[in-house]
């Protein structure tokens, strides 16, 4: 069938995209901005248009001829943007999307929404019970993104909505470089003890889970991760461990962080600078995710298949080969 994926260039949305491709469905990708793979999904086989899911006549006409919808297009954690612009694309976007898909009888709606709708979590491992408390914007609207979606459920649209814990793997050149590169250079810093949970997401995981909600969860709302969620001193040390060395932590106190993190901040923002250190980075060290999978596995199927060590490695080899890491 002919499956549009919103967000289709960027990271996620690429990798959903090229399984898509080598399960022999049409795929056309609407994204804001080309990213590095345009030129690959193009000779892959898909259809790639540009544009913002903010427009809602470019929503319809990309809807147009689709059988089914990814809907991963997202502002995230964007910096020097105003509060507005995450309602206009989190938000008013997803209805443009929603929108399109119930005029044009779109089959169903996957929506791509974040672990972040739960904020921290106090009794680990939550679930797709526990409390909604975003801590950021971006995370605030994404769960209003959820809302909209579930409005159009209401009326009798199918849809799933996936929560995703910390995405990462090949063709992400940020979220875990940070953990390589820091590495690579000598020690880690550790802010605090290090035993805040962390959950990852392997790339690959992600887009199962993905698959798997094409014929099932209709109507559901249901977390992704990995089969383990890790302290982040552990998780530091395994990715030593996937580099070929011997795990070099500092520590240090996390009280001062947390300070700069929010002087840097509002020093920077008047100028239009991105700071180097701001609250939601220090948030790493400090807020607990971790997250049971049960319902994910029982209603659609999904069986993480790449662990932490496999990901880690193909991850830290990927870095070198697009030389975001020197060889070893």
């Amino acid at each position: 069938m002919k499956i549009l994926v919103t967000g289709g260039t960027g990271f996620t949305g690429s990798a959903l995209v090229r399984r898509l491709l080598q399960m022999g469905h049409a795929v056309r990708a609407l994204d804001y901005q080309e990213g590095i793979v345009l030129s690959e999904l193009r000779a892959a086989g898909a259809e790639v248009v540009l544009g913002s899911i903010t427009d809602p006549a470019l929503v319809q006409e990309a809807t147009q001829g689709c059988a089914f919808v990814f809907h991963l297009a997202a502002a995230f954690r964007q910096l020097n943007v105003s509060t507005q612009h995450y309602q206009e694309v989190n938000v008013k976007g997803t209805r443009h999307v929603m929108e399109a898909a119930r005029q044009h009888g779109i089959g169903k709606v996957v929506y791509c929404s974040t672990q972040g709708v739960h904020g921290h979590i106090v009794n680990p491992p939550g679930d797709e019970n526990s409390p909604i408390a975003p801590a950021d914007y971006y995370q605030q609207t994404k769960y209003e993104g959820e809302l909209v979606v579930q409005e159009f459920i209401q009326q009798g649209m199918r849809a799933t909505i996936i929560r995703p814990t910390a995405i990462y793997g090949p063709g992400d050149p940020e979220r875990f470089h940070m953990i390589y590169k820091r590495l690579d250079k000598g020690a880690f810093p550790m802010f605090g003890r290090g035993d805040t949970y962390y959950h990852p997401c392997y790339i690959d995981n992600l887009v199962d889970a993905f698959v798997c909600s094409i014929d099932k969860g209709d109507g559901g709302t249901y977390l992704i991760g990995d089969a383990e969620y890790w302290p982040i001193r552990v998780l530091v040390e395994k990715v030593a461990r996937a580099m070929g060395q011997e795990p070099k932590i500092r520590y240090f106190p996390v009280l001062p962080l947390v300070l700069a993190g929010h002087i840097c901040e509002k020093v920077c923002k008047p100028f239009g600078i991105t700071p180097p250190i701001f609250p939601r980075r220090v948030d790493w060290y400090r807020q607990v995710r971790a997250f049971k999978i049960d319902k994910a596995k029982s209603e659609l199927g999904y069986e993480p298949q790449v662990g932490i060590d496999e990901g880690l490695k193909r991850t830290g080899e990927w870095y070198v080969q697009q030389g975001y890491l020197a060889p070893r």
